[in-house]
């Protein structure tokens, strides 16, 4: 070496374009490092809540709008706190990323708040005016009877609605609506949904109705009189409730109250009644399990007139078990029907032809022996049924197929099978009651999955699952991003590594399996999203696996069976039971401004960056690789301070070593191998002192004169062997800029707990050789890498490599080979005279130093 340099002290150089530190900004390297953890403690938060949203579509747990809120809030403030790090980190570089959370935040903020808009109208409103698109002024039950009465002029009583815009006026009158609060109530919590139930209803039973609601409800109730008063000689009414999402898409099939045979003068305290039930601990859980909002517990009543039933009953338009069944099924009792809905006494069934008009299937006619009926002096009184009817039919069959008839007339017009209440006055006259969309039940599935199925083959049982399901196809193994251009639909995707490039074709995939990964990692949070069965960390499915393999993933049970088994994909096929609840609705919906990730490819300049992220995602994947970016440049200027402390180690290095906190054991000017804390840092120098250091290699003369005329290039040659290398430490953090000659590499590292955190960063530049001996030592350091799964972007001598996501001791262990790797390749270039030689130094570093790391422990 020393008369290498002698040549070099007696050639003139130039100067020529050489990388350069970056100029120090005023902050130092602890603060800078403090903004970088902040800023991954946060991104983990983020991608955790995301699953945890994420998991929540799955059916398999139980939320409310206070859980979407509260998480929404978390994710507002962590992602808040994001930028703010980055922000300090890159010195006000990515400021466009605060307008563009402003934006997201904006949308989340309009989803959630978007409340019931009470339309106002008159406090009552007679049948004859409502329709069905007059849901949100009288509710469900309501907006029903009055299209039938209206529209399709079926036989409906008299009545009349008062409206959702009374049930404000009551409320904001008597400042209940900040009295009572259910927002924040735990619904599994039965003695706290005890306790607010009790205070609720009974705040809305103290409470007065304002004189001009009082004063139009007693007029609606004396012209519901007088209309009715042909039926029969003394009035009364059937007070209902009529909430804003009843009888539409569900049911609250007896939440609330109905109180029967009510006397004209006391239709307004019933109306009290009415809306007191609101807050019933059955009618709180139901709305709280359904995820509907408080706002949207809005109550309009309906006033009709109380039909004295001879009988009284339910039909079904279809056979709610089996929509393939072709019948209208009829139930019905003697006198008022509470007693054929609440189940109280065994109905007749009578089940009629849809496909032959007229005639009817099936007949059930118990004998009945109590019914309920009107009382004279208002309410309605149990009795038996008189001897003389029990034993017959409640209806003829002239008035079963009448029924049958109406039934399959409303189930046209609403366009889906119904659920109808219906009742026989004593004239024999027919009435409508009630009319709801009627909840078809789909073929059950069994959701126990057997952990193994006997007479088929697991060929891997193990892993993290990241999407629950079944899925089953023909292997497809993804080693690179061009693969992916050709993925066959139906396949099953096999990879070494998650990559969030994967949703590209997530909409093809059967199943996914990868043998690392983490299940808060972009790509299982993408995985949720698409629905598709995920399980990573198999380890061996790269192995195990062959390409074109058929097999089936029970990401249920963690296995993958060999061939395609039909039963365990048809149970896989788990319904879930909230899809379509305004909480789901909700959380699908801001969602949609959460976890999608547009921001695929940190290559593509123009597109990574903050104007096109569009979702929370966007911006915690953008400011986590620039984040990295901006720790990488964190050695460039780590000569420039006077913090260094000198490593003493059996190395051909100088090596100053900077501790950020926790890098560094009772540290001063010197300090040895024994006093480094790093994580990375001592798997690195573990596996450099591990390696005989190479003396100057074989060199011909072409490969001697070429360093010699490239160095002419250079300015002063003889610094380049003497410059100390630069260590800047944490526990968990190393980045390490190497001199090794005229070689500048940068080795970037952070190995924790935390799988998201991990990465390994090798930036490598430079040389004292040809260009084009350069340039295969830069390839060769490229194949090696590739081998050991980095992912490699290399330009003439130039070379940035990168490894993330792996667990601390995998990240050691490749560290560990990246330290023999320098050593290895230390001054290589000058005996890379041809691809073949690089060739052949490629496989015997696989040979002796990849080979032995990859064995399996003993």
């Amino acid at each position: 070496m020393r008369s290498l340099l002698s040549i070099f002290k007696k050639i003139k150089f130039k100067k020529a374009d050489i990388p350069k530190a970056s100029p120090p900004d005023g902050t130092s390297f602890k603060e800078r490092y403090d903004c970088f953890q902040k800023l991954l403690a946060d991104n983990n938060s983020i991608l955790e809540t995301m699953a945890d949203m994420e998991e929540k579509l799955s059916g398999d747990y139980m939320f409310d709008m206070h859980y979407v809120n509260s998480k929404c809030d978390i994710l507002v403030e962590k992602v808040q706190s994001v930028i703010e790090n980055l922000d300090s980190l890159s010195n006000g570089e990515y400021g466009g990323l605060y307008d563009e959370f402003e934006k997201i935040n904006a949308v989340i903020k309009d989803t959630l708040a978007q409340k019931i808009e009470i339309p106002v109208t008159d406090f009552t409103i007679p049948f004859e005016d409502v329709t069905k698109d007059m849901v949100r002024s009288v509710g469900g039950k309501n907006a029903n009877l009055g299209e039938i009465k209206s529209r399709l002029n079926l036989p409906v009583p008299e009545g009349f609605c008062i409206s959702a815009h009374a049930f404000k006026r009551f409320m904001d009158y008597n400042e209940l609506g900040d009295k009572i609060s259910v927002a924040s109530l735990d619904p599994v919590s039965m003695a706290e949904l005890t306790r607010v139930s009790k205070e609720a209803q009974n705040l809305v039973l103290k409470a007065r109705v304002p004189s001009d609601l009082e004063k139009s409800i007693s007029d609606a109730a004396s012209e519901l009189e007088r209309k009715a008063g042909h039926r029969t000689s003394g009035f009364y009414a059937s007070v209902r409730s009529s909430a804003i999402h009843e009888d539409a898409q569900f049911t609250f099939a007896g939440q609330y109250k109905t109180i029967l045979n009510v006397a004209p003068e006391d239709v307004v305290s019933a109306y009290v009644e009415i809306i007191a039930s609101l807050f019933t601990t059955r009618a709180i859980f139901y709305c709280k399990s359904k995820g509907f909002r408080e706002e949207d517990m809005v109550m309009a009543v309906g006033v009709v007139e109380m039909i004295d039933a001879k009988a009284s009953g339910v039909m079904y338009s279809r056979d709610p078990t089996d929509e393939r069944k072709q019948g209208v099924i009829i139930n019905g009792v003697w006198g008022l029907g509470k007693y054929a809905v609440d189940g109280i006494v065994e109905p007749h069934t009578y089940v009629v032809s849809r496909d032959v008009p007229g005639t009817i299937l099936e007949k059930n006619q118990p004998v009945q022996q109590d019914m309920l009926i009107c009382s004279l002096d208002a309410g309605v009184i149990d009795t038996r049924v008189p001897d003389y009817i029990k034993r017959m039919p409640c209806l003829t069959e002239e008035q079963v197929i009448t029924l049958a008839e109406y039934a399959l007339v409303l189930e046209k017009h609403y366009g889906k099978p119904q659920d109808i209440e219906w009742a026989l006055d004593l004239n024999d006259n027919l009435l409508i009651l009630q009319a709801r969309p009627l909840r078809i039940v789909a073929e059950k599935r069994s959701k126990s999955i057997p952990r193994s199925l006997p007479g088929h083959k697991i060929l891997i049982d193990k892993g993290q699952i990241a999407c629950k399901g079944v899925g089953a196809g023909k292997v497809y193994f993804v080693t690179k991003d061009e693969e992916l251009k050709s993925f066959p639909e139906g396949a099953v995707l096999v990879a070494k590594h998650t990559s969030p490039k994967f949703v590209t074709v997530m909409d093809k995939a059967s199943a996914i399996i990868t043998d690392v990964g983490s299940l808060t990692g972009h790509m299982a949070s993408l995985a949720r999203e698409y629905r598709v069965p995920t399980i990573l960390n198999v380890e061996t499915a790269m192995k195990t696996l062959k390409p074109g393999q058929e097999i089936t993933v029970d990401a249920i049970n963690r296995s993958i069976y060999d061939g395609r088994i039909e039963q365990l994909i048809e149970a896989g096929k788990a319904e879930n039971p909230f899809e379509d609840t305004p909480v789901f609705e909700a959380l699908r919906a801001v969602l949609k401004s959460i976890v999608p990730l547009n921001l695929l490819y940190p290559e593509d300049k123009e597109r990574f960056s903050p104007k096109y992220c569009e979702t929370f995602h966007d911006i915690t994947r953008f400011a986590h690789e620039v984040a990295m970016n901006e720790m990488f440049k964190i050695g460039e200027g780590a000569h420039r301070k006077g913090e260094a402390m000198k490593l003493h180690v059996q190395l051909p290095l100088d090596i100053r070593v900077i501790d950020l906190g926790g890098g560094v054991e009772n540290g001063s000017g010197k300090i040895t191998v024994d006093n480094i804390t790093c994580i990375p840092m001592k798997a690195l120098l573990k596996g450099m002192m591990s390696i005989e250091w190479p003396g100057p290699p074989p060199v011909n003369v072409k490969g001697l004169i070429s360093i010699i005329a490239t160095t002419t290039m250079l300015p002063n040659p003889e610094k380049a062997f003497s410059e100390p290398s630069f260590a800047v430490v944490s526990r968990e953090y190393m980045n390490f800029s190497i001199r090794l000659g005229y070689h500048l590499q940068t080795l970037e590292a952070y190995a924790g707990d935390s799988i998201n955190d991990n990465y390994i960063r090798f930036l490598f530049r430079g040389g004292g050789a040809s260009h084009d001996r350069r340039a295969r030592r830069t390839q060769l350091i490229k194949k090696i890498l590739e081998k050991i799964d980095f992912h490699v972007d290399a330009t003439g001598d130039v070379l940035d490599g990168r490894v993330t996501k792996y667990d601390r001791i995998t990240i050691e262990k490749k560290l560990d080979i990246m330290a023999k790797l320098t050593v290895f390749t230390k001054q290589l270039d000058m005996t890379l005279f041809s691809d073949d030689v690089v060739n052949w130094y490629v496989k015997e570093f696989i040979k002796k130093h990849y080979a032995e790391e990859t064995k399996p422990d003993t």
